[in-house]
């Protein structure tokens, strides 16, 4: 009215279509399925003859595909922070499509594939069937300890955030120094998460000298505990200071079941309520579990037939330049599946199986990544639980910080703290400092973030991406596990600082 718009009118209508769009989804991609499998009838019985108006006329619905999409990927203005709407995954939806299904099903071939190869050869080797699983014994290893170390951060998480902000809040509308309360609080709550959940969990995991299964599983909790107190904290403050500011007789403190619901569900934004689903499937819940202990036997096999024969002895051969390209290549293949597991294991399977348990509607974990013509769309839609968390709290925070003239700084801003955590949690997992993956992330995936951009949308650009993903992960599970046997097989006595620094499969052949 008056050229004003209300946005949060827009907003509710556009969720209101977007549960709609939600609804008609199942029946939507049933009908996909069957004209496409009409459409391969067709295309074979006409062969030739088939032109592009006869495809058009079997997909008449492309405009509404396209506003699909858009609906899918909706976000809201940035000053109302992310939507949470009911929405399936994206896999649960392509499965639907028997064609699609189709891959998933190569996929077990595959896995069966190595499982008779490793059983024949070790029958062939031994004599007789071997179905020891030492590798996944070793390294899943003093769970006790994982799951003590576990327990007590989750405590810490629950008890020391949570009272520091209602003790906060409690007392700072009456308080004369409201600044000086709230900056020895801030102190208290950094001090937690830098001691409590940061020091603490590493110290853990290294003087008790963890395998490396086993510490990923503790340092990943430690990064996950400390995103999701940082969220609650950074969306409780604002409002409590709002409501003093507006001179509001209550001061909005969540619930303890509000925040122990956010603990657990899978997603790193805070919010009191979230969409929810009327009932539980648990042998949907079964079947994803199942999945998840399915993709983990297949890691093994990629291991044990791919990775371990290649590289137990890789500390006897000099380092040169031909082993190195050599090497990249071999593993590859081995790279791009344990990608390919990681993100079926956990953003698709680990997460839908908690989600259902709590019955968290909103299952966009993911989007269409593997669609993208650009790095700037592949980090986006590669872990949207993550990028969400960097998009509000980094990224957005940054500009609103320092003003929004700087967003190349925030960008790169994000990309350091970015690769920084990832490369401190493989320092602590495998127990080595080699800056692997932070060069390639900071040096070519920031060059790939500018040169590949969203203005790149041609088959030749996904083609590109898929090539350099390929060789980043070649390259990845090449040095990481050169430099792993040679720490195993040349040991160094009393070894200086220097030592932890250096790579020790550039002269372990030298030892030998």
């Amino acid at each position: 009215s008056l050229g004003r718009v209300d946005v949060d009118h827009v907003i509710t209508r556009k969720m209101q279509l977007i549960a709609e769009a939600e609804q008609l989804k199942p029946a939507f991609m049933k009908e996909v399925d069957s004209h496409f499998t009409e459409f391969v009838n067709n295309l074979v019985a006409k062969s030739a003859l088939l032109d592009s108006s006869s495809s058009a006329s079997l997909f008449p619905a492309s405009c509404s595909e396209k506003e699909l999409h858009k609906a899918r990927t909706l976000r809201a203005p940035p000053e109302h922070g992310k939507i949470f709407t009911a929405r399936r995954s994206l896999l649960d939806e392509l499965f639907e499509v028997s064609h699609i299904r189709t891959i998933y099903h190569m996929f077990i071939a595959l896995l069966i594939v190595f499982i008779l190869s490793t059983l024949l050869v070790d029958f062939i080797d031994e004599g007789r069937l071997v179905l020891g699983f030492d590798l996944l014994v070793f390294v899943f290893g003093k769970f006790p300890v994982v799951f003590c170390t576990w327990l007590s951060m989750f405590c810490a998480t629950v008890i020391v955030p949570y009272n520091l902000f209602v003790w906060w809040a409690q007392g700072y509308c009456s308080s004369s120094r409201q600044a000086v309360r709230s900056l020895c609080y801030g102190m208290l709550f950094t001090l937690f998460q830098t001691a409590g959940l940061g020091l603490g969990p590493t110290y853990i995991a290294v003087s008790y000298a963890l395998p490396p299964a086993s510490r990923f599983i503790v340092i990943l909790e430690q990064v996950r505990l400390v995103m999701k107190a940082h969220s609650f904290i950074r969306e409780n403050v604002p409002r409590v200071l709002s409501s003093v500011k507006d001179k509001s007789s209550t001061v909005p403190i969540p619930r303890i079941s509000q925040y122990l619901y956010f603990l657990f569900a899978p997603t790193l934004i805070y919010r009191d309520n979230y969409p929810r689903n009327p009932t539980i499937r648990w042998g949907y819940v079964a079947t994803k579990f199942a999945q998840v202990l399915g993709s983990l036997f297949y890691a093994y096999y990629i291991f044990v037939r791919l990775c371990i024969p290649q590289f137990r002895n890789s500390s006897q051969e000099t380092f040169n330049l031909r082993g190195l390209v050599l090497c990249i290549f071999n593993s590859i293949l081995p790279g791009v599946l344990i990608l390919f597991l990681v993100f079926f294991a956990f953003l698709h399977c680990w997460l839908n199986a908690f989600a259902e348990m709590l019955r968290f509607a909103d299952r966009m974990f993911y989007k269409d990544w593997w669609n993208s013509t650009s790095y700037a769309n592949y980090y986006r839609t590669w872990n949207v639980v993550v990028h969400d968390w960097l998009y509000y709290y980094a990224y957005r925070d940054f500009l609103w910080f320092f003003g929004k003239k700087f967003k190349a700084a925030a960008m790169l801003s994000v990309f350091t703290v970015s690769a920084a955590v990832h490369e401190y949690v493989l320092i602590i997992c495998l127990g080595f400092f080699y800056p692997v993956l932070f060069c390639l992330f900071m040096c070519f995936g920031m060059v790939f973030n500018f040169i590949l951009n969203d203005r790149r949308k041609g088959p030749i650009w996904n083609v590109i991406m898929w090539t350099s993903l390929f060789l980043g992960q070649g390259v990845i599970i090449c040095l990481y596990s050169q430099e792993w046997y040679a720490r195993q097989y040349c040991p160094v006595e009393n070894p200086t600082f220097l030592d932890y620094l250096k790579p020790r499969s550039w002269s372990c052949h030298m030892k030998m």
